[in-house]
């Protein structure tokens, strides 16, 4: 089986136990037996209330969501951000280490808001020109974004995309409008881009969003956002979602995964990182209090 088939079948297996749901809510204008009644409870106990405030709060759009609530869906990306990452805003400790993980030079992690960890960000002003400026809906958005600082006080902006079971077709995104916005950026001479990149081929998911998100990281350590003086691309996808990592949509790229294929047009690969979700969270395991949080995670996604 696929791993997006095997996750639904795991999600399906486990959602009258472990959400107490008996599935069949509406998605797509279809009852699933993957989609929670009261999809509330698709975010973790410890969080649920909390995470529906701060998106109220931001005026956060929820991916498929209602009424101030996340989407039912059992595999959305989005819940499996927060679910992983939200318990960390309030604890320093705990996005201190995760920091670490990917970069050892990191010495504590410092708050971007209010919190170690924000959701769906897109920065303090609108750098790349898009026609909208809303978190989480019709502008580059990052899942989360962390802040760490080294010991030569050098602030490292962590820009995390989360992904789950998602898999995507060679469709060609290539249209006039985002041309418009994106093509002069991506052949800046200064940008973050090897000369001779054909824009076109980067308009092809997931490198369409990794382009755009590299490209408001640059731009945010062009215009020291947060203090910034490096930004990092964090990739966070589950190792075993090889029709992810394995299949190059765009006919301009090569490598044995999305990865390599995207570090080979990069000028500066070493600011792009990924990392299974496990991995990135277990560097936390051994903290205090983290152990229930973990232990659902690991239940359910790991």
């Amino acid at each position: 089986m696929s791993y997006i088939e095997t996750q639904r079948e795991k999600a399906v297996k486990q959602r009258d136990n472990l959400f107490r749901d008996p599935g069949s809510g509406i998605f797509m204008g279809k009852p699933r037996e993957f989609v929670l009644n009261d999809p509330s409870l698709n975010l973790w106990d410890g969080i649920h209330h909390d995470a529906k405030q701060y998106f109220k709060k931001y005026d956060i759009q929820w991916w498929k969501g209602e009424s101030g609530d996340p989407t039912g869906h059992l595999l959305s990306s989005q819940v499996a951000c927060l679910n992983h990452l939200y318990y960390v805003r309030q604890r320093k400790d705990i996005a201190t280490a995760l920091l670490q993980k990917v970069m050892p030079e990191i010495v504590e992690a410092i708050m971007v808001e209010d919190g170690f960890v924000e959701f769906e960000y897109i920065g303090t002003k609108q750098y790349l020109k898009e026609r909208g400026f809303t978190r989480g809906a019709n502008c580059t958005s990052i899942d989360a974004a962390m802040l760490g600082v080294t010991s030569h006080n050098e602030r490292v902006l962590f820009l995390i995309e989360w992904k789950y079971t998602e898999i995507y077709k060679k469709e060609d995104k290539y249209i006039p409008e985002r041309a418009k916005v994106y093509d002069a950026l991506i052949k800046n001479p200064d940008g973050p881009f090897k000369e001779g990149i054909e824009p076109k081929s980067l308009y092809y998911e997931p490198f369409y969003q990794m382009m755009r998100q590299t490209l408001l990281g640059w731009y945010f350590v062009r215009n020291k956002e947060l203090g910034c003086s490096k930004c990092i691309n964090l990739h966070v996808i589950p190792e075993d979602n090889l029709e992810l990592k394995e299949t190059i949509t765009s006919p301009g790229l090569s490598g044995k995964n999305i990865h390599q294929a995207w570090k080979k047009i990069l000028k500066w690969p070493e600011l792009y990182v990924s990392i299974d979700p496990s991995e990135f969270i277990k560097a936390a395991e051994k903290l205090n209090d983290s152990q229930s949080w973990i232990a659902y995670l690991r239940n359910r996604y790991w």
